[in-house]
């Protein structure tokens, strides 16, 4: 059994530790002062954040299911009856869904609380080492969630562009008196992902090499590659990628189902919310599972038209790795079985595409060659060696490697693909900004078409 994350008391923003220590006042109401005074007390508030942003409303899941559900077409089908969700499916949100503002608001409870760390790093004082590695994985935290913040609140980033169309809002001093004025502006896309890479950098300086299931230096520089990547900038992210890829000691599970469903981070996972039968959260299962395999029925369901991406069925093993229901003889797919599985966010197959794409973008060959680089990754599901590439090969590789796991509607973004009838930069494939942010904040603006 993996460690599980230590349960920390909430009040407001504030986490305390162990009870025996802070024996002069009630365990859930201490100051704000205690709560941050000591380096075991920040080093807590921190683990409280990994715990924050591996809820439900996040990266328990629901991060990767928005991205799925506003990416497909007729790939899948949504038979659940979840309004929230099927809003996604079908492209018509309401300023008011609970998954759009449960995922807005618990990642600016995460950012908070990772900038409460930021701040108060000067406590941390036992040595240099861990007051780096507290404040590396800080960083990783606030940049892996405004990367989805940006990403699905915001307009595409242009490669090229200005992009100074609004982004979200930019919280980058901990929150620990809510009785002021709070109203804030949304930055730029452009200042949004500015300070992304500012974090990622940082905290890619500052992480150990390993460091267990929490964040290490090759997790930033794998979401790095993903920045990196999303932004168009393909010699950056073929070059971080690379990195990992070359350095990181992970590399391809032996077979393809030995990538999910693991109880502990495996071979392929470059970071992963940890999921325990006593705490985290899967909601993966959720909606992509049956009842058996501990979710609903399988509510979001393998339509006929993802299985006739693959180009040798008889043989890629990706082809068929999804079973029938029982609940209601639906295709699920295999990839969510375990309830208490991990919910992967970096792996390396997805470095491997990475680094094809932007090799064979940039007419290079670092690492290893894009073409060979495919193939090989087909191998190992079984998949006959393709004989040349091009780019819509390669987003449909992605597809069949990468499918529900909550990147299709930002690879369409990225490289312009409609989505059936709507346009890669169709207002609804933005999400609103939510109707209780709109409510309490003065100085925010509402994305058009809402």
């Amino acid at each position: 059994m993996k460690k599980a994350y230590l349960l920390i008391i909430a009040i407001s923003i504030v986490f305390v530790s162990c009870e025996d220590k802070l024996n002069l006042e009630p365990a859930q109401s201490i100051s704000v002062e205690t709560a941050i005074s000591t380096e075991e007390n920040i080093a807590n508030i921190l683990i409280g954040a990994y715990d924050e942003a591996g809820q439900a409303a996040t990266f328990g899941g629901r991060t990767h299911i928005i991205a799925d559900l506003l990416g497909v077409n007729n790939q899948v089908s949504w038979n659940g009856t979840f309004l929230d969700p099927r809003q996604f499916f079908t492209k018509s949100i309401l300023v008011d869904n609970g998954f759009v503002s449960g995922h807005w608001n618990n990642s600016y409870e995460v950012i908070n609380q990772v900038n409460l760390v930021i701040d108060n790093i000067d406590k941390v004082t036992s040595s240099t080492e861990e007051r780096d590695r507290i404040e590396g994985e800080a960083k990783f935290l606030r940049a892996l969630t405004y990367f989805d913040l940006v990403r699905l609140f915001g307009p595409n980033y242009q490669a090229g562009g200005g992009n100074t169309q609004d982004g979200v809002p930019l919280h980058l001093n901990g929150i620990i008196d809510y009785s002021g004025n709070l109203d804030i502006a949304r930055s730029s896309v452009e200042e949004v992902y500015t300070q992304i890479l500012s974090d990622l950098s940082d905290a890619a300086t500052k992480l150990p090499a390993s460091n267990g299931f929490f964040a290490d230096q090759y997790a930033a520089k794998a979401l790095q590659a993903r920045v990196y990547f999303q932004q168009g900038n393909y010699t950056g992210a073929r070059d971080a990628a690379n990195d990992v890829l070359m350095n990181s000691g992970h590399s391809l599970a032996p077979t393809y189902a030995g990538a999910f469903n693991n109880d502990s981070d495996g071979v392929e996972d470059i970071f992963a919310f940890q999921v325990t039968s006593q705490t985290g959260t899967n909601q993966m299962i959720t909606f992509y599972a049956s009842q058996a395999n501990g979710g609903r029925q399988g509510d979001i369901a393998i339509e006929g038209p993802y299985t006739a991406l693959f180009d040798d069925p008889a043989n890629d093993v990706r082809s068929s790795f999804h079973y029938v229901s029982p609940d209601n003889g639906l295709n699920l797919t295999s990839k969510y079985t375990n309830q208490f599985g991990n919910v992967p966010v970096l792996r390396i197959a997805e470095m491997h595409l990475i680094r094809a794409e932007a090799n064979f973008r940039e007419g290079t060959s670092i690492g290893l060659a894009p073409l060979a680089e495919i193939n090989a990754l087909r191998g190992r599901s079984g998949a006959a060696a393709l004989g040349a590439l091009t780019l819509d090969l390669l987003f449909n590789e992605r597809q069949l490697e990468l499918g529900f796991e909550g990147h299709l509607v930002h690879d369409h973004k990225r490289t312009g693909r409609a989505i059936g009838t709507l346009a890669a930069n169709d207002n609804s494939l933005v999400l609103p900004i939510p109707q209780s942010e709109l409510d309490t904040n003065s100085l925010i603006t509402q994305n058009d078409g809402y």
